[in-house]
């Protein structure tokens, strides 16, 4: 927007009439104090200042918005019907402005230097963009760069623990061996046997990232019974975790197309992650229901909880909670992965959480995402 300044009332319909004939939106004020007043609520590209007013010249004008830091970069042309001699158009660059103009006013010239601020205008607003846009994406980078170092570092440290017990307890069958203590021996092979199985899954983890980045991360859907599933993964899930009561709730009687593997590997992450972030929970919920064509499965946990912060935060790649993350071992990715795996389904998965309360992970998915493609189609003619 242009603002017009001038005592004269006919210079500021005459000059006002031109510009918005060549499609320039304009202001205008009749007084010095008044332009100032619009300048505190308005922002404009350009302001065409008489240099003779009554009250507040234009140059006290200009000096005036050159302390506003809204307004100090707006560019300002000055009127004036007095001869343009030095001493007058130096004071007026002096005070702010950056051309100036002798009356009566030359239109053409008039448009030719508002139409050259406007592009410079453009230009520089372009370049500020620019360089928002690029402060932005090197912050994105670096803290993607630190988030990643961050990772390996992490990576590093859960992959050599189950190492380091393996080796251990390795040295320790040497020794039961050579005294023949079968029990023992028993015993810490199952030990083994657990630090191996932590081993495997912290690399198939790895492994669904490198794929997920890569593009490369593939689905065999096919028709299962998904109350079936998630009976079984309760049941074997229980008898590994004596101390905690899992309680499953509804059944449902549904066949539904997906990767059976991968909707294992989601229901599994969300009820590890509610055992072990409710180390003194006696019980977790399980929750299957059918709403219209979708399956909506939840896990509910009455651990520690979370802050609406981390609950906005907590699928994100590498993302660790970090009051949590001495306390709880984890890479950070598991959740992003599940939610890779139900996105790629046609799903939803979400959490609700209360600190100190516990949280309940969920996700929905269509029983036939195909079909569901097929019928939003067909609704599209």
């Amino acid at each position: 927007m242009i603002l017009i300044v001038d005592d004269a009332p006919e210079n500021l319909i005459s000059l006002k009439k031109v510009l918005e004939k060549n499609d320039f939106e304009v202001d205008t004020a009749s007084s010095g104090e008044e332009a100032l007043k619009k300048i505190l609520k308005k922002s404009y590209v350009l302001i065409i200042l008489d240099v003779q007013m009554p009250g507040m010249d234009g140059f006290e004008v200009a000096e005036a918005i050159s302390g506003y830091s809204k307004a100090k970069e707006t560019a300002i042309i000055f009127l004036s019907a007095a001869s343009a001699n030095l001493n007058l158009i130096t004071k007026g660059y002096s005070s702010g402005g950056l051309d100036y103009i002798s009356k009566p006013v030359d239109i053409n010239i008039l448009l030719l230097k508002v139409k050259t601020f406007y592009r410079i205008y453009e230009q520089s607003r372009a370049l500020n963009e620019m360089q928002i846009a690029l402060r932005e994406e090197i912050e994105f980078r670096k803290e993607a760069e630190r988030k990643k170092d961050e990772f390996i570092s992490i990576a590093s440290h859960e992959l050599k623990t189950p190492m380091t017990s393996i080796k251990g307890y390795i040295q320790l069958l040497e020794r039961s061996l050579d005294k023949d203590d079968i029990e023992t021996v028993r015993t810490r092979l199952h030990k083994v046997q657990n630090q191996v199985e932590k081993l495997n899954l912290l690399i198939a983890d790895l492994l669904d990232i490198s794929k997920i980045e890569s593009g490369k991360l593939k689905f065999n859907k096919k028709y299962f019974d998904f109350d079936d599933l998630a009976s079984n993964i309760v049941e074997n899930l229980q008898q590994a975790n004596p101390q905690v009561k899992i309680i499953k709730k509804n059944k449902i009687d549904a066949q539904i197309f997906a990767d059976d593997m991968r909707i294992e590997q989601v229901i599994i992450n969300f009820m590890t992650n509610a055992i072990k972030y409710a180390p003194d929970s006696e019980e977790i919920h399980i929750s299957s229901e059918l709403k219209g064509n979708d399956v909506c499965f939840s896990v509910k946990d009455f651990g520690i909880g979370m802050s609406l912060e981390h609950q906005q935060k907590i699928f994100d790649k590498f993302y660790r909670i970090e009051e949590t993350s001495e306390r709880f071992q984890g890479l950070g990715i598991g959740l992003y992965i599940c939610q890779e795996i139900v996105e790629r389904h046609n799903g939803i998965i979400g959490v609700n959480s209360i600190p100190g309360e516990g949280s309940e992970f969920y996700f929905t998915i269509p029983i036939n995402p195909e079909k569901e493609e097929i019928k939003n189609e067909n609704n599209e003619f």
